[in-house]
């Protein structure tokens, strides 16, 4: 199917992209270089220096016979959108093209102001390019499982049904972010479902747990294709952050008591989950919510496997708690559902102990690019 990739250039767009070329789908991607100007603003460059997408693109097409085709152009801006859409005709759209980071969000204003109205607006966008040019294209929208905090309830899949005085209804799950960035991820839900209900839109929306790793079959090629791999306070997820750390020697930066769970998922999983939403779509006038994640660890847990494995293969590698710079609960129950994903045909890549060596050793060449000044956190959520 011709599918346009929207923020082509990330950390999983770009994966994305080559997984669905490989597979012979006639695939655009779409960035602006946002991600990329904002981490050098912020000194939070990648771990390894990455080509830009035209570059990549050839790169990937000289070494697998499969084309990408790459526009380079603002999401926010309506007339570029316009144009890609006439012209492409996609019929499934992968939306990624977001400020993706919760502690960016919350630096101070102007980033907030970035975050709002870039997520917003590109996600408006989408839904107008998608009715006035493919009305039948099923949009892939990256959610986030931040979304809906850590309430005392079991987390359902996006709905939950209610009965209230006698009645009963079925409403979207309530929503909680813990950061304006996740809290755009809740607008664009609100947005994308106020259209499903009045345009007849097919959409599936993936709430995602943070990902982790920096391998795929397609980047395994040449490291020459390798996704953005950030190791920082502010665009780095927890994991690939300790898994730096171990390496670079520095103690891992555990935020508070540590409790905080989440559900986590391998890169390669993300492109699974991506790829069986697009093969089985969501049905017209369907606003189809599925939680994305494999396996559920509190950020101690994943400290004490790290530094465990980190010693074992001859790394100084210790834990070292640290205030939270977020306001967040530390101490939550925690138990989302994510059958929904496994129903489709998803074959989760566990967090083995042979894995996390494996991700250790990957890192472990690049030791002397870490610079030590990203680790600990330079935002916080409020002044204590």
């Amino acid at each position: 199917m011709r599918v346009l990739i929207l923020g082509g250039d990330g950390y999983l767009g770009w994966p994305t992209a080559m997984r669905l070329a490989a597979r012979g789908d006639d695939v655009m991607v779409v960035d602006n270089y946002l991600r990329r100007t904002l981490a050098r603003e912020t000194g939070s460059e990648p771990l390894l220096t990455t080509l830009d997408l035209a570059v990549r693109s050839e790169t990937f097409a000289a070494i697998t016979g499969r084309s990408l085709r790459v526009e380079i152009g603002d999401c926010a801006d309506r007339a570029f959108m316009d144009r890609v859409f006439a012209d492409f005709q996609p019929e499934a759209v992968v939306h990624y093209a977001e400020q993706p980071s919760a502690p960016y969000s919350m630096m101070g204003y102007e980033q907030a102001r970035l975050t709002l109205h870039n997520n917003i607006g590109t996600t408006f966008n989408v839904i107008w390019s998608v009715m006035q040019h493919v009305p039948d294209a099923h949009i892939v929208k990256l959610g986030t499982m931040g979304e809906y905090g850590t309430p005392n309830i079991d987390i359902e899949e996006g709905w939950i049904d209610i009965e209230h005085k006698g009645r009963s209804d079925r409403f979207l799950f309530p929503r909680q972010g813990g950061s304006l960035y996740h809290t755009t991820k809740i607008l664009d839900t609100d947005l994308l479902w106020f259209y499903v209900r009045t345009h007849n839109l097919r959409v599936t929306d993936l709430m995602q747990g943070p990902v982790y790793g920096m391998s795929t079959r397609e980047a395994d090629c040449d490291q020459r294709l390798a996704p953005h791999f950030h190791y920082d306070d502010i665009f780095g997820t927890v994991l690939n952050r300790f898994l730096v750390q171990a390496v670079a020697g520095i103690p891992l930066t555990v935020y508070g008591s540590g409790e905080q769970t989440r559900g986590f998922l391998n890169l390669e999983d993300t492109l699974q989950c991506v790829e069986l939403s697009l093969r089985s779509p969501a049905r017209p006038g369907e606003l189809r919510i599925l939680n994305q994640f494999t396996e559920r660890f509190s950020v101690r847990q994943l400290a004490e496997r790290v530094c465990d494995v980190g010693n074992r293969i001859g790394l100084e590698v210790s834990v070292a708690p640290i205030q939270n710079p977020r306001k967040e609960r530390e101490d939550h129950y925690y138990n989302p559902a994510n059958r929904a994903l496994l129903d489709l045909g998803l074959e989760p890549h566990y967090l083995t102990d042979d894995v996390l060596a494996g991700l250790l050793e990957r890192v472990r060449p690049h030791r002397d690019a870490i610079d030590t000044r990203r680790i600990k956190p330079r935002v916080r959520w409020a002044e204590r």
